[in-house]
């Protein structure tokens, strides 16, 4: 009985060869990459200020100091690139965690990560008395970083199954965010300094939060996209993928490394943000089938362009003020991700 692979079965099919196939997915990328950089454009001309874009091009490339000089480039570039970070981290993490535990539903909060974040930050914020940004990214990433560990512990290590990280993640989510509601109701003070941060927002980016998390996401990038074709294996089943030679617990326990990183920084920089992860890879899955080498790249380009384009509308619809990305993101996800389920057309895994 001859074994065909995720990759294999999503390509050969009698309707596109697997050559044309490949091409309308390198076409598609090479679009979403151009849908990428006119909602960056757009990121960076609307706010409480519009700002025409030849101006936009004036700030970029021959910066003079003049307000809207300064508007464009320590405002609101560093909050485009931060969106741009993110995105691609969200979404690569929500790829990896969904083939990883082989369930469409699962996302950075299923193996407790955001609540890891969050609780590394109102400890910092209660008994520390961290206030700054610059301070909420590295507790939130080294309480991603431990909760990662102890999910991958909990979940059986070298044993580990999906079905054991989920509920170990699950688990951990519980106990953590009993934690935090408990810290906050006893000190005001801290819930009154993460209400803004467990909103999610891109609102307070600057370059020094960008140049704290591009390495850790840079590494993250590279090794998610290098388990494209070992996460094929995996959705195949243990067995199968032992069959074709696939290391599970290096794969799995990359895997974890990966998420770590993306995730980490992710909510480190900017807070808790929801249904990004979720979302996109059955967006994408709808494009361009069960291949994970596909599906990674597009959920790199794609992720961000929902971050930044929620953020855009943000800022659009309570003009001058602004609404909070993680608000926009809730809105637009969740019905979203409800009428796929209802489509009954869910890309599967």
């Amino acid at each position: 009985m001859t074994v065909v692979s995720p990759a294999k079965a999503g390509t050969e099919t009698a309707s596109a060869p697997p050559r044309r196939r490949s091409a309308r997915r390198a076409t598609g990328l090479v679009a979403s990459v151009g849908v990428l950089l006119a909602i960056a454009a757009a990121s960076i001309a609307i706010g409480a200020k519009p700002i025409p874009l030849d101006q936009v091009w004036h700030g970029l490339f021959h910066y003079t100091g003049s307000d809207t000089d300064v508007v464009i480039r320590d405002v609101r570039l560093p909050r485009t690139i931060l969106g741009l970070l993110v995105g691609v981290g969200l979404g690569l993490a929500g790829a990896v965690i969904q083939a990883l535990t082989r369930n469409p539903l699962a996302d950075p909060g299923l193996l407790g990560l955001n609540a890891g974040a969050s609780a590394a930050v109102v400890s910092a914020i209660s008994f520390l008395g961290v206030t700054s940004l610059t301070g909420y990214v590295w507790f939130a990433f080294l309480g991603t970083a431990v909760v990662s560990v102890l999910v991958y512990a909990l979940g059986g290590s070298r044993s580990a199954t999906p079905v054991r990280l989920a509920l170990a993640g699950t688990a951990v989510y519980a106990a953590l965010y009993g934690y935090i509601n408990a810290v906050q109701l006893l000190d005001s003070a801290a819930l009154d300094k993460m209400r803004f941060w467990t909103v999610g927002s891109l609102a307070s980016a600057n370059m020094t939060v960008v140049r704290q998390v591009t390495p850790f996401l840079l590494v993250g990038v590279v090794l998610a996209l290098a388990l494209g074709r070992s996460l094929n294996a995996v959705a195949l089943g243990d067995d199968t993928a032992r069959a074709l030679g696939t290391n599970l617990n290096r794969t799995r326990a990359l895997s974890m490394a990966a998420v770590t990183l993306l995730c980490g920084a992710a909510t480190a920089a900017c807070g808790p943000i929801a249904f990004v992860g979720l979302i996109v890879p059955h967006l994408v899955r709808a494009i361009t089938g069960p291949d994970m080498r596909w599906i990674l790249p597009y959920a790199a380009v794609l992720s961000p362009v929902l971050l930044l384009g929620s953020d855009v509308l943000g800022r659009l619809v309570t003009r001058p003020a602004e609404l909070q990305v993680g608000i926009v993101t809730t809105f637009i996800g969740g019905p979203l991700f409800i009428y796929l389920v209802r489509r009954r057309r869910m890309a599967q895994l």
